[in-house]
């Protein structure tokens, strides 16, 4: 190989090396590209009955301005069987009693074990209350107007919440808890005589799954709901001692 071709080889050579130098340096001294993080999930993007977005709109959206919104949205179900627990203290001791709940349309059964042992049955449509104790089969009737599901199993109705105005309500939020899942709470502000009120309300029910009442902030009312079936098999709830029937 002549001299003069070597030197031509070797020039090109040495002009390869120079790029490929000059090309590293450029890059090296780039900026690395920006980490583009993803943007929020807008909660209305997701599936209408996307237990994500009841989460989400609950935590996010459940505040003291916002939780009349968020009530007004619930809707309790037309039939439902269930337990709760009330109980009530006082200076010197304390009451409680258990009561089971079947609800039909317009009609609700109430069974509740007096402190005395007995068992008070009674069914109501809101106008007309068949009364009776026990297996007994003499039953009384009342007749009054607006009385409603929560009169008689002696639980607040969480729908006062709506007529409240803002500054009486002292703490919202969504909560979720071990044994009634996600459910809105509310307190109210105590009133002019110490009382304060606090309720969680199940989402997946729409209905009042637990509640607390105190006075000059001790405890003088607590319920909880301990038993829930929203697709019921009603087998003669509604049926009186004497065999009239008052719903199917």
């Amino acid at each position: 190989m002549d001299r003069r071709r070597l030197n031509h080889i070797t020039a090109v050579f040495l002009a390869a090396v120079v790029l490929v130098v000059a090309f590293m340096l450029f890059h090296s001294f780039r900026s690395p590209p920006s980490l583009v993080l993803p943007e929020e999930q807008d909660s209305s993007q997701l599936p209408p009955d996307s237990g994500d977005q009841q989460e989400a709109l609950g935590t996010v959206s459940v505040t003291p301005e916002t939780v009349q919104t968020a009530i007004a949205t619930l809707e309790r179900p037309e039939q439902y069987r269930r337990s709760i627990c009330v109980e009530q203290y006082w200076d010197d001791g304390s009451g409680s009693w258990d009561t089971s709940i079947s609800t039909n349309g317009a009609w609700i059964r109430m069974d509740r074990t007096l402190a005395s042992g007995r068992v008070r049955h009674s069914i109501t449509d809101g106008s007309i209350t068949y009364i009776w104790y026990d297996s007994e089969t003499r039953v009384f009737t009342s007749v009054a107007d607006d009385i409603t599901p929560d009169m008689e199993q002696s639980i607040p109705t969480y729908e006062d919440v709506l007529s409240l105005d803002a500054e009486q309500i002292s703490q919202a939020d969504y909560q979720v808890t071990d044994d009634y899942g996600g459910c809105i709470f509310v307190e109210t502000a105590p009133d002019e005589n110490g009382y304060a009120l606090r309720y969680w309300v199940s989402l997946d029910s729409g209905l009042l799954a637990a509640a607390e009442k105190l006075q000059n902030g001790e405890l003088i009312y607590h319920m909880w709901e301990t038993a829930l079936d929203l697709a019921p098999a009603f087998d003669g709830e509604f049926t009186l001692p004497n065999g009239q029937t008052l719903a199917n």
